[in-house]
């Protein structure tokens, strides 16, 4: 099971104060990093899902107009994304929750099982207006561990996020992001009914991020690293919500 949520909103550490580090959005993207992401968005072809596949080809989703911008899903390469992974892994405000911090292998270790599996795990980048901004997994909750402690269905998709600049973070943007997302699954994985996530409990912000994402809190459910709350976003009241 993927480790919890990071924050989608605070940009505090656990115990109130400042995180006290960098904002990660100051990291250095080389001009050949941007031109990488932006040459697979406009060269990828949207293909949804199919009978037999797990869960599509999220780089080929397409872009979803937001009020913060336009936001896309780019899959993880390794050789390409791992520094700045790890980096957001490495803050404070991430690290608690995630618990990844440390050398980029920490990180690798943790990315190269989804890459190298089946398909039930999707590492991504948030590219928000051209620039990655946050790191989601999107899997299938009902082939995961998760599924032994909530009445899973089959195929509920799962998303685990963080937000990796404390700039977009405490004003919305995890919010709607988190709802643009949730839209992508359910308009692209035609056979997905609900989407599922589980922050930890006692992360009131990324608890409150999925509320007024539109997920209803289902359930307190007890996970082996964590107590969290089950948030499910319902296909059939994703217009009233």
């Amino acid at each position: 099971m993927p480790p919890a949520d990071a924050s989608a909103e605070s940009g505090t550490a656990p115990d109130g104060g400042s995180t006290g580090v960098e904002d990660t959005l100051d990291l250095k993207l080389t001009e050949e990093l941007l031109a990488l992401i932006a040459q697979e968005r406009s060269g990828g072809t949207r293909r949804a899902a199919v009978p037999g596949d797990l869960l599509g080809d999220p780089g080929s989703w397409p872009a979803a107009r937001t009020a913060a911008g336009e936001f896309a899903l780019l899959p993880v390469r390794l050789e390409r994304d791992l520094p700045v992974v790890s980096r957001w892994m490495n803050d404070p405000a991430v690290a608690a929750f995630w618990e990844l911090a440390g050398p980029e292998s920490v990180t690798a270790d943790h990315i190269r099982p989804q890459l190298e599996g089946d398909g039930r795990s999707i590492p991504c980048l948030g590219v928000l207006d051209g620039t990655p901004m946050s790191y989601w997994e999107i899997y299938r909750a009902d082939l995961d561990p998760l599924a032994r402690h909530y009445p899973a269905r089959p195929h509920d998709t799962g998303v685990h996020l963080l937000v990796g600049g404390v700039k977009n973070r405490g004003r919305g943007v995890g919010t709607t992001l988190l709802r643009a997302v949730a839209d992508l699954v359910l308009d692209n994985l035609p056979q997905c009914g609900r989407v599922v996530a589980e922050p930890d409990l006692r992360n009131t912000p990324s608890v409150s991020a999925f509320l007024s994402a539109g997920f209803r809190f289902s359930a307190e459910v007890d996970l082996p690293d964590k107590r969290a709350a089950l948030m499910i976003r319902d296909r059939t009241y994703r217009a009233q919500l």
